[in-house]
């Protein structure tokens, strides 16, 4: 028996990072190159080589592209990712060549580690990564952090470090060995309690690892392919070595000796995440053929049948009530109608032709007449049974199809046994419409399975939840604050809303909501309603996610303050009187206070005496107290104005009459002096 690993091969990184390296090299034909190989797998990259994309390293682009001039490249830095000095050195290149595209397809969980690294460090840490320090993974991440920081292989080194009163921050390659990493973290909580851990093993490495665990404790052998410098592969290598079935690390196929299928019965294959699936395909199509030619010549060995045996043989006659096989040897196969199926109106010879081969359970042997009755139904029901065996044992889900609600559940038909999937199993809510999976095919995990009473119970549930929790995990590794989504608002609570940012959530607490104080979320957002949210903060610990919602383009008192000031004359609504004063909407959402001794340049008792709802005044911004979101505003200020305006106006008439008046009187006098002339002169 074969047994693959359902995590075998390429992650979601590795894949995001292939799929787009070939798109770009089918699309470009030329100019396309990765730093360094995308990943560590020969002929994988031989491959790439093929296609025209070449390899690099950092210090060789420059050159290249003064050489190519005007003729587009491409440079794609790989899954590992890259130091951060390097990558700042491509991005100012990207700038200086205009034909030049960088592309990064670093994994999300290493993006993420990165990010760690650089947000966590400072002058008061000493981070630590448990790595190999030769991977291009270690030395990109390394370089992120901040004040102190080592990487280390093994317990023995990270006791020999010297924090220097520092504490310790505390994450792994992605790639690790979970075990080692779990008992590195015990060591280091012992030694230091104000240690802080990050687990940044990527969860896509931790199933890996768990399922080839779970397989080689039931295989004679195990087949680990990857890339000799794979390190992910060497750690999958030494978890199926640690169980104890004879392990083998192999590239491709042709790596495995050619009895190895013969030798052993039960066989084990995973995959690092840099191994292509047809390379996986390769390995087990070879063992399968070995393991059929071994049991073809065991077959023909056999030359006599006992009752209980297995047998194989061709189909040579077949009439209404039974078929006719040739079982070689001395022994001609029979199975009648009802050992073959339970459908009255069948037609076995719509069922069989000559030539088929059939498998059946021997219930009788006649050695006198050379007969063996058998059974098909056994064989059909013990073979499929044992898939169910196997899945319950290995914890892999099986896919089945819901065929009837029942009782306290539904049941499923699986590999042709009957399952049960109690209610609170199958994912429907509680007194939900359980018809809706009726005809459906449903993965399940079977939670419950007693070999004697043929029982198998199975869930639906855990399925769903598993899933959502590697949809969780791709999308933090993704999140970063400062990040804008269209969300969906899915609840409200009295102190802010939920809302699904694209299958996770994030709280907008009333604060975030509103630039204006508000008692209930439902005052700004409705459930069901689109907006536009970003991220403030994350906690990846706790799977918290704070969101905002305002901004400075729908805040009202930014756009206020930004078109008035200090001295401007603008028309109010007054909306609110109370006994020291009026409060006067200035500007939507925007909000102003009338001091009752700012009312009128008369005597005020009430501002209810001059002033009602709804009433539009102009008023005279008087103060703006940007810091606590507070407006002064003033009628009495124009009232003044007005006053001063009339005085000035009643000093300028007047003096302007006694001007008038004054040069009148002049006039008169020159009148005079002029009639008065003659007489003078005559006397003199």
């Amino acid at each position: 028996m074969i047994r693959v690993s359902e995590s075998a091969g390429f992650c979601p990184g590795v894949r995001r990072a292939a799929e787009a390296t070939e798109a770009l090299a089918d699309r470009e034909k030329e100019g396309v190159y990765t730093l360094g190989e995308l990943i560590h797998n020969r002929v994988y990259t031989e491959g790439l080589s093929a296609r025209g994309v070449g390899i690099l390293t950092p210090e060789e682009v420059p050159a290249l592209l003064r050489a190519r001039g005007e003729n587009p490249t491409t440079v794609i830095i790989r899954t590992h990712g890259i130091p951060k000095e390097e990558e700042a050195t491509l991005r100012r290149l990207e700038k200086e060549f205009p034909a030049f595209r960088l592309v990064d397809m670093t994994c999300p969980y290493v993006k993420r580690l990165q990010k760690i690294a650089e947000e966590n460090t400072g002058e008061d840490t000493f981070f630590l990564l448990y790595a190999d320090p030769n991977h291009p993974e270690a030395k990109g991440v390394i370089s992120y952090a901040k004040g102190e920081k080592a990487m280390f292989s093994s317990p023995e080194e990270l006791k020999a470090l010297d924090f220097k009163g520092k504490i310790p921050i505390l994450c792994s390659q992605t790639t690790q060995n979970l075990g080692e990493f779990k008992k590195i973290k015990k060591i280091l909580k012992n030694l230091y309690t104000n240690a802080i851990f990050f687990d940044t093993i990527c969860s896509v490495t931790e199933k890996r690892q768990e399922e080839a665990v779970r397989i080689a404790a039931v295989s004679d052998a195990m087949i680990v392919i990857g890339g000799h410098n794979s390190s992910n592969t060497q750690k999958l290598y030494d978890l199926c070595r640690a169980v104890g079935p004879d392990t083998v690390r192999i590239e491709t196929a042709g790596d495995v000796f050619p009895d190895f299928g013969k030798v052993h019965q039960n066989i084990g294959i995973t995959a690092g995440a840099s191994t292509p699936r047809a390379i996986i395909t390769e390995v087990f199509n070879a063992m399968t053929a070995q393991e059929n030619n071994f049991a073809t010549m065991l077959e023909e060995s056999l030359t006599t049948l006992h009752t209980g045996d297995i047998v194989k043989g061709t189909v040579y006659a077949v009439n209404d009530a039974e078929i006719y096989l040739d079982l070689g040897a001395k022994f001609t196969g029979i199975i009648s109608k009802d050992q073959i199926t339970d459908d009255a109106s069948a037609k076995l010879s719509d069922m069989f032709k000559v030539g088929d081969e059939v498998e059946a359970f021997v219930i009788r042997v006649e050695d006198g007449k050379g007969v063996a009755t058998l059974s098909k139904k056994r064989v059909d029901r013990d073979k499929n049974w044992v898939v169910l065996k196997e899945a319950f044992e290995n914890g892999e889900a099986v896919e089945g199809v819901v065929n009837a609600v029942v009782k306290g559940g539904v049941t499923m038909d699986i590999a042709g046994n009957r399952v049960f999937v109690p209610a609170s199993q199958t994912g429907i809510p509680k007194d939900g419409d359980m018809t809706v999976l009726v005809g459906t095919k449903q993965k399940v995990k079977i939670i419950e399975f007693d070999e004697t009473k043929k029982k198998a119970i199975a869930s639906i549930k855990v399925i769903l939840n598993e899933e959502k929790k590697e949809r969780e995990a791709a999308i933090w590794a993704s999140l970063e604050v400062g990040q804008h989504f269209m969300g969906t608002v899915k609840n409200l609570v009295p102190y802010g809303a939920f809302v699904d940012i694209g299958g996770i959530d994030g709280m907008v607490h009333n604060s975030e909501l509103s630039w204006k104080r508000i008692k209930h979320p439902s005052q700004v957002v409705s459930v069901g309603q689109q907006i536009d949210v970003f991220i403030k903060e994350l906690d990846p610990e706790k799977k918290r996610i704070s969101l905002g919602y305002k901004t400075q383009e729908n805040d009202m008192w930014f756009q206020f303050t930004q078109k008035y000031h200090v001295g401007d004359v603008v028309p109010a609504k007054i909306v609110s009187l109370m006994p020291f004063g009026a409060f006067a909407e200035v500007y939507p959402d925007v909000d102003g206070l009338i001091h009752i001794s700012r009312i009128s340049i008369n005597r005020v008792n009430s501002p209810a005496d001059v002033l009602s709802v709804g009433q539009v005044v102009n008023v005279k911004i008087t103060e703006i107290d940007d810091e606590n979101r507070r407006l002064a505003l003033s009628i009495r200020a124009l009232e003044e104005e007005a006053r001063r305006e009339e005085e000035a106006k009643a000093r300028a008439e007047e003096k302007a009459a006694r001007l008038a008046e004054e040069e009148e009187e002049r006039k008169k006098e020159e009148e005079e002096r002029a009639d008065m002339a003659p007489y003078i002169v005559g006397s003199i």
